[in-house]
């Protein structure tokens, strides 16, 4: 009994395990399988066999990289679209061919499925031959997923030849409109991923989904034919992978099966609270399971409300957007899923919420990295100026909303750029997106809105009030804006653009051009980075996302925790005015910490502060859109710190802004820097000789013009002479020398200018310890680029500077946003934005609220200071844009101490130091007013005593 109990016992395992061991598999053959025949991206590679017809490395068999595109690999030639332009109108763009080879095996136990060859991109003509056979017809369009069903030319369980001939310019005229005639570089080659699928016989071709707010579920189920008596299974999986809805549907003899059901409460998709599901569906017939496929989605409602605004689920939404190239410098439009994820971060590190796809649909990871951390996406078909043909592109639409119709980051179709719109395709999208989404026109010519938004490019500050206005037809939603080539653009006027949108009845928002520049490393130039010349630095990042000045800028105009405050009041009790700008979130659910700082000294080795005391903040209940206040319990010493440091968190605890005001003045900040020490009148001295006066104290010692006004000469007893002269020089206005008049006063020496003109008086006041005061006057009356002083000193001999100010980067006077007051330190560098080397904060510009500056020169070191507010200090001689000329017009000299800075425009908004049409802030600054101004400066390294008395 006990033998025949063990032997059946035995027999039942080997059942139960052959049982699970042939479930497996049939499972495992329920499912897509796939085999890679190149590599996964641009870092992960195979090596095929490689012809390329023209160009560099040409005319000879040798090997290549895939996917790639070829001019990174060292083959053919570099073209950006504008070079017809840019060469002339009988330009011809070179007709390279690559020609691909690879030997490949299928398995044999594929022999009775569907195998299809997959091309997710390829640029740009694409013919495909397998074992010597055509795999079907030529793909025309760089940007799109195609595939072949070549289940018939395989011979499985052997070797399999793949002949892949690519075109880098189309044999069809409106392809190359499209796509290669445009304001982007162009590549060739095979630069995404090439696969083999293997499916059942029946199976599931694609779905197309529709998931409401309202928890509402459509989907219609594509078969690749009809499946006699199956049926649909639905699987609805929450993040916990827990199913919270099934449904079954019968297939009803058609190919196109549509399923419905409906989730209680479901968790709904913004860009705020990115909340996916998971689908899993399967054709069923019987017990047996024939295919599964699995996607992922969201439940969200998109909504154009004509003459009213954007709506997702319900709630108006602006576009905090910006437009994006699929661009690294080394892998060219190659997939590299590390960009996707550093963009959509950085972008969201904007505190922005949508993003364009400029101008062609991305690799299907960007979509899926914005659908997981929540981005709205306007995904585009290629037109750029010039559209496809109906033949050409009908069948890339197609391809195009396949792929992608089931991510829920899209919220619109764009229907090609800048005049570059079929309209044969407006309906087309519709015919494979169930969910219906908004076709828009992203064009740059009035009159040119559809489906209710006006998409208009680069409109200037008074069209878009009227545009936004109840009055207009239509909500206004620029896809480009604020042109940011070089400085100009992006973050410039913006501020006063994003009030008019957030305000406005009608606003939609806006997407600024661009994010990146364009840069290419170029393989055949010693792996120099190519913007071509001005054609491609728009971006607000350079090409390895370095982040510019508009950077920062943005992400403080677009804070959702909106703040004001400029400064704290004389009676501050911790009450912060507070404006909640998110669409969905409320400000409770975000954190907020403070800190209580002193700076770092001119004399400290490090910059920065150092933190005394920190504290959490209560997060106020605030609804969105809504304002209210943020309450601070500072200790009763508050006031004894320098400054107060306020940052605020999203719920996923990443920085939204981090905000810095002063608690002590200027004056007492420059105390402990500019004092005296108790001393004799002896220790100071006057000599003139032949026009020239100098004054001396301690171990320092200036000489001035006496007919112009000027310093001619420093010196000092323990240094080099620094060449720090000619000046001061009005940089608006004129003035001349009327008097000069020197004496005794006290324990300094005074030195007095009169002038006619503008300029009233220049006071110098020389200190027993060396520190030499400025105080000067003038006067202006009307619009002026800049208003104050000037010197000169040779960039050239200066290592870097340190100062407690605004920073860490430049600004202008309608980017003001984006720094904070620290002790910051710049080495010299001559990066001009946008260009290479691509090194920020630039060395060279305009930096704001400046206490004191110290410049370490390989002459020596010097140091200003001023107890005043608001001082400006531009350093040497650099632009904001650079095309046909260099905008705008700098003061004369080489260091400036200023009252009023100029704006920098866009390049479609530059005219000489005007900058036309962006709003009050960018306009001329109007003075009508006396300027007075104290400045101190030591010429020398100056020792810190805080117990010696400050002579202001």
């Amino acid at each position: 009994m006990n033998q025949l109990f063990k032997k059946n016992y035995f027999s039942l395992c080997l059942i139960v395990m052959l049982f699970f061991t042939l479930n497996s598999f049939a499972q495992s053959n329920t499912k897509k399988e796939i085999q890679y025949l190149s590599g996964t991206d641009a870092t992960h590679t195979k090596t095929w066999d490689f012809f390329c017809t023209s160009g560099r490395n040409s005319e000879k068999w040798t090997t290549i990289q895939v996917p790639s595109n070829w001019e990174q690999q060292g083959f053919g030639n570099y073209n950006f679209g504008r070079d017809n332009v840019n060469y002339g109108k009988n330009f011809q763009f070179a007709d390279e061919k690559g020609l691909y080879k690879l030997q490949f095996n299928v398995p044999v136990e594929w022999k009775n499925k569907e195998v299809n060859i997959v091309f997710e991109g390829s640029m740009t003509d694409t013919d495909v031959k397998i074992n010597g056979k055509l795999a079907g017809t030529v793909h025309q369009g760089a940007f799109y997923r195609f595939k072949y069903n070549i289940s018939d030319k395989l011979q499985y369980g052997a070797s399999n030849l793949l002949e892949v001939t690519v075109s880098k310019m189309s044999a069809d005229k409106s392809i190359n409109g499209a796509e290669r005639f445009a304001d982007y570089w162009i590549f060739g080659g095979i630069y995404r991923p090439v696969y083999l699928e293997a499916v059942p016989k029946e199976h599931i071709s694609w779905t197309a989904i529709d998931a409401k707010a309202d928890g509402t579920f459509n989907m219609n189920v594509h078969l690749n034919k009809v499946v006699d008596g199956a049926e649909i299974v639905t699987e609805i999986i929450d993040n916990k992978g827990k199913t919270i809805e099934t449904t079954v549907t019968k297939t009803a003899n058609d190919s196109v099966v549509s399923v419905k059901t409906k989730v209680q409460k479901p968790l709904l998709w913004n860009a705020e609270t990115p909340n996916l599901y998971q689908l899993r569906v399967h054709l069923k017939k019987g017990n047996n399971t024939i295919y599964t496929t699995d996607d992922k989605f969201g439940f969200r409602t998109i909504e154009v409300r004509k003459q009213d605004g954007i709506y997702i689920n319900g709630v108006q939404v602006k576009m905090k957007g910006i437009n994006r190239h699929v661009m690294w410098p080394e892998y060219g439009r190659a997939i590299y899923p590390e960009a996707d994820l550093l963009d959509v971060k950085l972008i969201k590190g904007m505190n922005m919420n949508a993003v364009r796809c400029s101008h062609y649909p991305p690799d299907k990871n960007f979509l899926r990295v914005c659908d997981s951390l929540g981005l709205y996406v306007i995904n585009e078909l290629a037109g750029w100026q010039k559209a496809y043909s109906t033949a050409a592109g009908t069948p890339l639409v197609k391809e195009m909303v396949i792929r992608d119709a089931n991510h829920p980051s899209i919220i619109f179709w764009s229907n090609g750029n800048e005049g570059g719109h079929n309209f044969d395709f407006d309906d087309d999208f519709a015919k494979y997106d169930l969910s219906n989404r908004t076709v828009i026109h992203a064009h740059h010519k009035p009159g040119n809105a559809i489906n209710g938004i006006d998409c208009n490019h680069y409109e200037g500050y008074e069209s878009t009030a009227a545009l936004v206005s109840e009055k207009s037809e239509n909500i206004h939603m620029p896809t480009e804006f604020l042109h940011a080539m070089h400085d100009g653009g992006a973050a410039a006027a913006l501020a006063d653009y994003w009030e008019l949108q957030w305000n406005g009845k009608h606003g939609g928002g806006g997407f600024i051009w661009s994010f990146a520049d364009e840069g290419i490393m170029r393989t055949d130039m010693n792996n120099m980075i190519d913007v071509n010349a001005n054609n491609a630095a728009d971006g607000v990042v350079g090409p390895h996302r370095q982040k510019e000045g508009s950077y920062n800028a943005i992400k403080e105009i677009y804070s959702p925790v909106h703040i004001t405050l400029k400064e704290l009041p004389i009676n501050f009790n911790g009450n912060i005015p507070v404006e909640n700008r998110y669409h969905f979130t409320n400000l409770k659910d975000c954190s907020f910490r403070y800190e209580l700082i002193n700076f770092h000294s001119v004399n400290d080795m490090q910059s920065g502060y150092n933190v005394n005391q920190q504290g959490t903040i209560k997060s106020p209940n605030v609804d969105p859109t809504a304002k209210g206040n943020l309450q601070l319990s500072l200790p009763k010493d508050w006031m004894n710190n320098d400054a107060l440091a306020v940052t605020a968190y999203d719920p996923d605890n990443n920085e939204i802004y981090h905000w810095v005001w002063k608690i002590k003045t200027n004056k007492t900040l420059t105390a402990s820097l500019l004092t005296v020490p108790e001393s004799k009148i002896e220790s100071i001295s006057a000599k003139e000789e032949n026009n020239i006066l100098t004054v001396k104290g301690g171990e320092i010692a200036v000489s001035f013009d006496t007919k112009t006004g000027m310093i001619s000469k420093l010196a000092n007893d323990k240094s080099p002479a620094l060449p720090f002269d000619n000046g001061p020089v009005l940089v608006s206005g004129n003035a001349t020398v009327t008097a000069v008049k020197h004496f005794k006063e006290q324990d300094t020496y005074v030195v007095e200018f009169s002038y006619s003109g503008d300029l009233s008086f220049v006071r110098w006041k020389m200190h027993a310890n060396g520190w030499l005061e400025m105080n000067y006057k003038y006067t202006l009356n009307g619009s002026y680029p800049f208003a104050g002083i000037s010197f000169n000193y040779p960039q050239g001999l200066v290592n870097s500077v340190k100062w407690l100010g605004q920073g860490p980067g430049r600004v202008w006077k309608n980017r003001m946003q984006g720094v904070t007051t620290s002790v910051y330190q710049n080495m010299n560098n001559n990066t001009e934005t946008g260009s290479a080397p691509w090194i920020y904060p630039e060395f060279k510009g305009y930096y704001s609220d400046i206490v004191w500056m110290e410049f370490s020169t390989q002459m020596g070191r010097f140091t200003i200071a001023s107890p005043d507010k608001d001082l400006f200090v531009r350093l040497f001689d650099f632009y904001g844009i650079n095309a046909n000329k260099k905008t705008p017009v700098l003061p004369t000299g080489d260091i400036s101490f200023l009252d009023a800075i100029p704006p920098i425009g866009s390049k479609e908004a530059v005219s000489n130091n005007a900058v036309k049409g962006l709003g009050s802030s960018s306009d001329l600054n109007k003075i009508n007013e006396a300027k007075e101004r104290t400045i101190f400066f030591f010429f020398g390294t100056p020792k810190v005593d805080q117990q010696e008395k400050s002579p202001n």
